[in-house]
């Protein structure tokens, strides 16, 4: 299929990947990816007024510039993959419908990356990209919400934000049928169907399901601790942690049952709690079945079929199976006795 000459096209600021492509980019690259798309719509908007002229082949649409005698012609072809036409991709044999594609394509392998960032020097393979990082530097944030008033840098956070509204979790678990909000999230619990662990320590090998996981683990090698309490001084290696401490102080609990009413400082106490009305006992002994609602109930479970009592008293090397019980242990020896009575 023929193309007239133009002076832009729309594909020219385009990319499209195919399934096996798509699958392989992480959640940023997604969000990105989307967010050129709507720019580059936006910016192809803002040149001016588009007058659209239907035909049978194609929609054009051209506007005359008010400082210009140039006519910017906009072509939107219709799909040459119904008609079998393909650019063949180099040695992966990857192909794209428009020749723009492979350029773009290409870069990947020659990892040519030409907008670079005034502020950081920051390179990117496309312009829009380039745009869509710049607002980190000038704080721009031209996409707010409608309910809130809360504005974003990106459409895509807009509408992800949006979704706190509407409630709408339209990520759903194949195997267990549990809803997510977000698309990376889904994919996160679904590592705990597969045992997918694909972070790892490189200082000792273990491996994580989430990266988070793994920077939380790395700070346990290099003693980091950046977050401090201002009330206490205590430190901590997460920015969450030390929110959640300093809830000890304000004793705010803002995690409340929907059926007692019983509230908590953390979402995960909350989610322990409401396993005492579902009656829901997740966590289950592979040598006896017997199940649990808690999974430190698990594990300090199983250590009665292993024998394992990893704590052991400083003072008469006895040990003992859970930390609680070396805690009351050692009272016998230092005598505090913490529980008085008030009549």
């Amino acid at each position: 299929m023929a193309v007239s000459q133009c002076s832009v096209t729309y594909e020219d600021v385009t990319v499209i990947f195919t399934q096996e492509e798509w699958t392989l980019l992480n959640p940023s690259e997604k969000k990105l990816y989307r967010d050129v798309l709507l720019e580059n719509h936006r910016n192809f908007l803002s040149i001016g007024k588009l007058l659209e002229e239907h035909s049978t082949n194609k929609q054009q649409y051209n506007h005359q510039g008010s400082k210009q005698s140039n006519i910017i012609k906009i072509t939107k072809i219709n799909k040459r993959s119904q008609n079998g036409e393909k650019t063949q991709g180099g040695v992966y044999n990857k192909v794209f419908t428009y020749s723009s594609h492979l350029k773009n394509h290409k870069r990947i392998h020659v990892g040519k990356k030409s907008y670079e960032c005034k502020q950081c020097s920051k390179t990117f393979s496309q312009y829009s990209c380039l745009r869509l990082h710049e607002r980190t530097h000038s704080g721009e944030k031209p996409y707010e919400c409608k309910e809130c008033s809360k504005a974003f840098s990106q459409a895509s956070h807009l509408r992800r934000h949006e979704r706190t509204h509407s409630g709408e979790k339209p990520y759903e678990c194949k195997q267990c049928s549990k809803a997510f909000r977000h698309c990376r999230n889904l994919r996160v619990h679904e590592r705990t169907h597969s045992g997918e662990k694909p972070y790892e320590c490189k200082q000792c090998s273990k491996a994580f399901s989430r990266a988070s996981h793994l920077r939380v683990h790395e700070s346990t090698h290099s003693g980091e601790k950046r977050y401090e309490c201002k009330q206490c001084s205590k430190a901590f290696s997460r920015a969450t942690h030390l929110r959640v401490h300093d809830r000890t102080h304000s004793g705010e609990k803002p995690y409340e049952c929907k059926q007692c009413s019983k509230a908590f400082s953390r979402a995960t106490h909350l989610r322990v709690h409401e396993r005492t009305h579902s009656g829901e006992k997740p966590y289950e002994c592979k040598q006896c079945s017997k199940a649990f609602n808690q999974a430190g109930n698990l594990k300090v479970h199983e250590k009665t079929h292993s024998g394992e009592k990893p704590y052991e008293c400083k003072q008469c090397t006895k040990a003992f199976s859970q930390a609680i019980n070396l805690r009351l242990h050692e009272r016998t020896h230092s005598g505090e006795k913490p529980y008085e009575c008030k009549q």
